[in-house]
């Protein structure tokens, strides 16, 4: 592969402290490596984890950091082992920008269940920045029909609630419940009314039932309403948890038939508490997963380039980032955040 188009330091927006406003900061990349890719970012989506980590919600943050994890741009450097990537072509970059390529998770395929994979923004600078690096196997092409200023969250949002779909086998003849209308949800929402599931969209908002059946919902139910829920027991085969809220849990786990399965996405805040007794009688499943493999990930540019289905996204200039993640924090964006890293 080819080299060109060389920077001997990378730009961007960094944290330089917890909660702190992002300001302009370069750093030394070091060279780039035999199997690394190197992409000039055009888009950037701005996602949850982005905030907390400037916020070191989880205690692992460092600073100074390039938060970004979402990002959409054209490779201009390749290492010499870069497999079946051109400079000059288009590609997405998620949560995970590398793993060991060694273990038996990498090996059959499942790169996403490494246990040394490097997330994209932990440990490392991501893409609130003018250059970002990859492994190869993590930088995914774009298909032509899919629109680059608004396919950055596919990697991330888009990604997770794919995955299940196919770890699960779901079928178009399955009932399957969606908890949770914002970043994640409402592509559970498109991806699974185009996959042909009958589809309840699970919301806290009364106000939101109408953009929940413009999504793709074929019916609204309200997660707090105990009679609503109780309405609906031994209906759904799948009930994926995109929010990040505390439920009514078992009340949740009544809503699904025998052998169902109540699926986490969205990291709640508390401990789930199920009794034993409320999955073996109906031998129903409890589970959770993170963002799919590279594999899995190029099935959803695919499903989604046929389907034409792309994120609900708000623009903001990559220059104008800290008013993106205010916009984030203030719960008003509907559904995702994009950069856009040419202004």
């Amino acid at each position: 592969m080819s080299e060109n188009t060389e920077l001997t330091t990378f730009t961007g927006w960094a944290a330089t402290a917890a909660g702190a406003p992002l300001e302009r900061y370069s750093y030394d990349p070091g060279p780039l490596g035999q199997e690394e890719v190197e992409v000039a970012v055009e888009y950037c989506g701005v996602c949850h984890s982005d905030q907390s980590l400037i916020d070191n919600d989880w205690g692992i943050s460092h600073y100074p950091f390039i938060p970004g994890h979402e990002v959409v741009g054209r490779i201009v450097r390749a290492g010499a082992q870069v497999h079946g990537l051109e400079v000059g072509q288009r590609v997405g970059i998620g949560w995970y920008k590398g793993s060991c390529m060694h273990c038996s998770s990498c090996i059959e395929g499942s790169h996403n269940l490494c246990r040394t994979a490097q997330p994209t923004i932990i440990g490392s600078n991501g893409g609130f920045a003018d250059r970002l690096r990859s492994h190869w196997a993590w930088a995914l092409a774009i298909p032509d029909g899919l629109d680059p200023a608004m396919a950055g969250p596919l990697f991330c949002a888009g990604s997770t609630v794919f995955n299940p779909l196919l770890e699960f086998a779901i079928k178009p003849t399955d009932r399957v419940g969606v908890v949770g209308i914002g970043g994640l949800g409402h592509l559970a929402l498109r991806f699974l009314n185009a996959w042909g599931c009958e589809v309840t969209a699970f919301t806290s908002s009364k106000g939101k039932e109408d953009e929940a059946r413009r999504l793709g919902a074929h019916k609204v139910v309200t997660s707090t309403d105990s009679d609503a829920l109780k309405a609906i027991a031994g209906s759904l085969d799948f009930l994926l948890v995109t929010a990040n809220a505390d439920l009514d849990w078992p009340a949740m786990l009544a809503t699904l038939r025998g052998k169902g399965r109540l699926h986490f996405v969205g990291i709640v805040p508390n401990a789930i508490p199920v009794h034993v007794f409320d999955l073996i009688p109906q031998q129903k499943n409890l589970s959770a997963s993170p963002v799919g493999s590279p594999s899995n990930t190029a099935t959803m540019l695919e499903f989604c380039a046929r389907h034409q289905i792309l994120p609900q996204v708000e623009m903001f200039p990559m220059s104008q980032v800290n008013a993106a993640i205010d916009h984030l924090r203030s719960g008003k964006a509907r559904y995702r955040v994009v950069l856009d890293a040419s202004k």
